[in-house]
């Protein structure tokens, strides 16, 4: 072997330091994975990241052996160009400057569906002293903050689907209890008398885009999946806020009626007291203002906008134009959806004012 060739050991090492990059997504105060967090200071927390007002990117690929890392980056226009150039089904080829490497932490937050081609399968590297645990996306067998709000991401991507699925609950009265037909708008409810819960219906699949989760990368499809197969249910409607009734699937003891022997039964817990609640909390956001990207305001149309809101337990989703849906960490897999009444529209505007955007 001549001097000037590489040894095995280098071949090998300058392998294991090869990134092959699968997919990649922005981590900003408007567009960060909600599976790590409510807001964008505690998504950049569950990274080891500070929340820098210009964000990162975060670009997750394999290594020359096989292992899952994620590669965080300054350069936040490169991620952002290549994340478009995916989403439009267009080849981009993400190499980031190694100046602008700010940490390379081992796994993958996301589940990524695609794998680098010529290497071993995906892995998590071998630990070294001092490395941190490899992340690991939320499990789909599981319901707790990070589905709940993928479900969310999942709602707001698919709401023309999820918005004719309600539509065709209140007209028909089959999501709003048997027979039951939607009351009309009032200042305490919009919901139907009888609304209550509804039948199951998969709204979580896998799926592109920035919500939640990274973008389509350049692999075999390059897409990332989201959240878990088993979607959320749907609900019958409730008010801006107001009172909610809710139907029955046990009869009277459901609502405080008796039992056999004629003894009063304790009252169902309302599912809609966690959706009120949401709405007082986001009320709460107008007085004093959620940490940064907890409500976040993205293009629909020309004339409206997609708002993606979280708390302590709830996620919401909404258009400016229209009503919401909500979706609690207590009611797994189960949507909530809110109608436009009277003061649904002035929370809206006033929640979109507060908004961060994408820039």
């Amino acid at each position: 072997m001549g001097g000037t060739e590489p040894t095995a050991d280098a071949v090998a090492a300058a392998d294991a330091d090869a990134l092959f990059v699968l997919t990649a997504a922005l981590l900003t105060p408007a567009r960060f994975p909600s599976v790590l967090g409510d807001d964008y200071p505690a998504a950049c927390a569950a990274l080891g990241l500070e929340p820098y007002e210009e964000g990162y990117g975060l670009v997750l690929g394999q290594d020359g052996l096989g292992a899952r890392w994620t590669v965080v980056v300054e350069d936040v226009s490169l991620v952002a160009t290549a994340v478009s150039a995916w989403d439009c089904g267009m080849p981009y080829d993400l190499s980031p400057d190694e100046d602008s490497v700010v940490a390379g932490l081992p796994g993958w937050p996301l589940a990524v569906v695609s794998r680098a081609p010529g290497v071993p399968a995906p892995h998590d590297p071998e630990p070294e002293e001092g490395d941190p645990p490899p992340l690991v996306p939320p499990s789909g067998d599981a319901w707790g903050p990070a589905q709940r709000r993928l479900g969310a991401d999942e709602v707001a991507l698919r709401w023309a689907d999820w918005r004719a699925g309600v539509a065709t609950a209140f007209d028909t009265g089959t999501e709003a209890g048997p027979g039951a037909d939607p009351a009309p708008d009032g200042p305490e409810t919009s919901a139907g008398a009888g609304a209550g819960v509804g039948t199951r219906a998969d709204a979580v699949r896998g799926g592109q885009g920035q919500h939640g989760t990274a973008a389509g990368g350049p692999g075999d499809g390059g897409t990332a999946q989201r959240g878990t197969e088993r979607g959320p249910a749907a609900h019958g409607g409730t008010g801006d806020g107001g009172t909610a009734q809710r139907g029955t699937e046990q009869g009277p003891a459901a609502h405080g009626g008796t039992g056999d022997g004629g003894v009063p039964e304790i009252a169902a817990p309302d599912p809609y007291d966690g959706v009120r609640r949401a709405l007082a909390e986001l009320r709460g956001y107008l007085e004093a203002p959620p940490p940064v990207g907890r409500v976040r305001s993205s293009f629909a149309t020309v004339d409206a906008r997609v708002l993606r809101a979280d708390g302590p337990g709830w996620s919401f989703v909404a258009r400016t134009d229209d009503m919401a849906f909500v979706l609690l960490d207590d009611r797994p897999r189960e949507v909530f959806p809110v109608a436009r009444g009277p003061r649904l529209p002035s929370l809206l505007q006033a929640l979109d004012a507060i908004a961060v955007r994408p820039s």
